[in-house]
Order: structure tokens, then sequence, then C-alpha cells
């Protein structure tokens, strides 16, 4: 394995760069320093919002290029290189399904805030933590801006208690389950592989020079165009079963542990 051919390297957030408490290592940081010396383009692709991943890596959102809202939108230095927002023609079913089901909790993702619903206040600290800059409506007719992404919250498992809820929009939607907790609606065209690949022609970087990080489904088809795919041993089984390879969990700087045997391999 060569990894001293990587010119591209692309992580996950949460569940992946992010420890359980949903810190960057200073690690990391100090690594990053030895990327850019080496020419290595880095990338931040997350079900998170734009400002809720600078908020994260704010010292270093100059050099890096971000993925956000499962590859709906693709910043590098305030340039927006792709928008895909979600095609609103089956909104209003879709809310009316989460307002009839009071254990599950959404946002509707915006480039600039979240829009919680009133009947989820509750749980605004929770949301808040993913969406720091948020409105509380009441209906989605109050949201003027494009709707990147609809991002949906359970307490216990997304998998088991929300996407039976809304699987036959899968025709019309791009549904993946993001985390334990998460599920997220997109358009059909927005996925972080369809980003990442476009990145990749944009900057003539091939397969076999890229390296991405995952840990959960709304990873897979990044992982999938990555000669260097590595699953988190804290990933969900379809991860493992995708990626070429396997590295430690988030708590362990699984991340970094693969970067610094890159940053061997280039000296």
């Amino acid at each position: 394995m060569n990894l001293s051919q990587v010119k591209l390297i692309v992580s996950d957030m949460d569940g992946t760069l992010l420890n359980s408490n949903h810190e960057v290592s200073s690690l990391f940081l100090e690594q990053f320093k030895s990327l850019k010396q080496n020419n290595i383009k880095f990338v931040a692709a997350s079900g998170r919002p734009y400002y809720s991943i600078v908020n994260k890596l704010e010292t270093i959102k100059n050099d890096i290029i971000i993925v956000a809202e499962n590859g709906g939108l693709v910043i590098e230095n305030d340039k927006q290189l792709l928008s895909t927002p979600i095609n609103t023609n089956n909104i209003y079913d879709l809310e009316q399904i989460i307002d009839a089901n009071n254990h599950i909790h959404a946002v509707f993702c915006t480039k600039s805030k979240g829009y919680f619903k009133s009947n989820s206040f509750g749980y605004i600290p929770v949301l808040s933590e993913y969406y720091p800059t948020f409105k509380v409506i009441d209906s989605v007719n109050e949201i003027e801006e494009d709707i990147m992404k609809i991002a949906i919250y359970h307490s216990e498992d997304s998998e088991k208690y929300i996407y039976p809820l809304v699987k036959h929009f899968e025709s019309n939607y791009a549904i993946k389950i993001s985390g334990k907790n998460w599920l997220d609606i997109s358009d059909s065209l927005a996925n972080k592989g369809h980003a990442i690949k476009m990145l990749q022609e944009k900057y003539n970087i091939s397969e076999n020079e890229t390296m991405v990080f995952g840990d959960y489904n709304n990873d897979l088809e990044m992982l999938k165009i990555a000669k260097f795919s590595y699953a988190m041993q804290n990933a969900h089984k379809n991860v493992k079963l995708i990626a070429n390879y396997e590295t430690k969990s988030n708590d362990e700087l699984g991340v970094e542990f693969i970067i610094d045997k890159l940053l061997k391999a280039k000296l």
C-alpha cells in the first residue's frame, strides 16, 4: 500500500474526525500543517451545515474545502462550487409525517440556518449542537431560502423509528441513515460521492490518489470512489463492507493514525 501517492484526503466529521464530544483533536490540527506543506488537499465532508463545519474547523477554514449537507453544498474560500437544493414537490407530505409523529424532530436546513418546528422545542439543546444558527417555525411556508436538506432526529434509533416512516419517498429523494440518531433527506443528486467526484475532476485527482474516511451510510458513495477508503472501527456494518480498509475508532484518533502513516510515507 503506497500512501505517498495520496493528493486528496476527505473525512466525515461526526463519528470520524470528531470524537464523541464533537471535538477536533489538536493532533489533527498539527498534522494539517504538514498536509498543507505537502500540497495535499483536505476536504471536510459532513451532513452538518456549512456554518457548523466552519465552527469546528475555524482555524483552518480558509485552507480546506467544505462539503456540507451531505454533498448538497460545496464551498472553498467562500466560493460556492456546488449547490443542490432539495426538490420541494413532496415537502408538505414530509412535513405532515413529521408533525404526526411527535417522537421525531426535524431540521429544515438552508445555507444560512436550520429551521426547527415549534413542537420540537424541548429538543433544541440537542438539535442546536449540529445546527447552532437556527430559527423556530410553525410551518415550512415560513422558509424563504432554498432548503438543502431535511435532517430528522430520534433519541434512540433513526434506522428503526424514522426510516420506515419515510422510505416510500426514496423514488423522489436521497434518504440516508446518517447516524445512530439521524436520518437525512436530500435531493436525489445530492450526496458526498457526487461532490467528491466533482472535486476530483476539478483538480485532476484520481481515485488512486484519494483517501476517504467515514462511519455511516451517508459516506458510502464517497468511499466507493477512493482507493484508500477507510471505515472507522465504530462504523456502521454497511460502511465496513464498502471500505477497502479499517482504522481505529474516532475516540482512538483513527483518522490521525492513518494520516501519520501517510506523512511518514511522504518523507
